[in-house]
């Protein structure tokens, strides 16, 4: 427990210091948001707004992790290192991406083809890594199993390429929907900071009950329980001091650097603590957000015509005259709907036995 307050507070105060520094070197720079031309009339006046944030988010996460260890004589496990070097991994893509956009001054960066390749060779990567038998602990439990997983594994073991295929989809689907979401003032970073809470508390029940330690039915055979409630907490601290800042009006925006780190982030403790289903109902409001695009690019391709004034969903209550905060609270509120309900079915199993 005091790694994960440690590691969360580290991160918190260097995120909420560290930003205001971000933004003026990244004002200095002229590293400014491009807005798309045809998006609500409101976004005009973002122009310009300082954007890489997520930079900030990705260093402040990664020092906590390790300071956090540290400073209480842990030492960081292979779960660990390996969630966090998704985290990394795909911050780099999504830098990349945003650095395109600054240079080029428009709305574009990589272009999709390119941005899914990229998501795609780090999820493969990190797919192989987390099944390797070197990995395994003393118990033979390495960070995750060729299997499927809603609150543990079920099922029949997967082949590698299945398994590989299906965790590039889930890494690939999470860190897009967040990108997607990312499109008001502190949306995905709140959501963002509801599900990662989550996964704190999922840890600490997983540690709490875990296979090696204490036996029962519905104990759970994961290899690093407490250092992924440690990664969770270390990327919390640093989305709330960044949403400090982000929160409407924003001062800054994280860009897909922040955006596509936060889904890795959140897709590899899932993968980890063999919850990836379940993943679906924590973050329900990221998967709304990514239908509503999928629905309206389907519906004008098939039929000529768009079911959503504008997607994702958050610029169509825009384009009804809502206002961006009242969008941003109420997105909040469904979120922790979803994380309630998610970790109510997680704990369900416990209550009614």
């Amino acid at each position: 427990m005091k790694t994960i307050l440690v590691a969360g507070g580290v991160s918190l105060i260097l995120a909420l210091f560290g930003t205001p520094l971000a933004i003026r070197v990244f004002t200095r720079r002229g590293y400014g948001q491009a807005i798309r031309e045809e998006g609500p009339a409101g976004h005009a006046t973002k122009r310009g707004t300082p954007t890489m944030g997520g930079t900030v988010i990705v260093i402040a996460s990664v020092t906590g992790y390790f300071v956090g260890n540290f400073a209480t004589l842990q030492q960081p496990s292979i779960s660990g290192l390996l969630v966090m070097g998704l985290m990394v991994s795909l911050g780099v893509v999504g830098f990349i991406d945003d650095f395109i956009k600054i240079y080029k001054q428009r709305s574009l960066g990589l272009r999709s083809g390119a941005k899914l390749a990229g998501q795609a060779v780090v999820g493969a990567i990190f797919a192989l890594l987390v099944i390797q038998p070197q990995f395994a602990d003393g118990y033979d439990i390495t960070p995750a199993s060729a299997r499927l997983s809603f609150l543990r594994d079920f099922g029949p073991t997967l082949g590698l390429v299945p398994f590989l295929l299906w965790i590039v989809i889930l890494i690939a689907g999470t860190s897009n929907a967040v990108t997607l979401t990312d499109g008001l003032d502190g949306l995905a970073t709140g959501a963002a900071c509801l599900v990662l809470a989550a996964y704190v508390l999922i840890g600490n029940w997983q540690v709490r009950n875990d296979c090696t330690t204490f036996e029962a039915p519905h104990c759970y055979a994961v290899r690093d329980p407490l250092d992924l409630a440690v990664v969770a907490a270390a990327v919390l601290g640093a989305c709330f001091g960044f949403l400090w800042w982000n929160a409407p009006p924003a001062r800054i925006f994280m860009g897909d650097t922040g955006s596509l780190a936060l889904g890795g982030v959140l897709a590899g403790l899932a993968v980890c603590t063999k919850t990836a289903l379940l993943l679906g109902i924590l973050g329900g409001l990221f998967v709304i957000i990514a239908l509503s695009v999928i629905i309206q690019v389907g519906s004008f391709k098939m039929t000529g015509r768009r079911v959503f004034r504008m997607a994702p969903l958050q610029h169509h209550f825009e384009w009804l005259g809502w206002a961006e905060t009242t969008i941003v609270i109420r997105f909040w509120l469904i979120c922790g709907l979803f994380v309630a309900l998610g970790l109510c079915i997680f704990y369900l199993q416990w209550a009614v036995t």
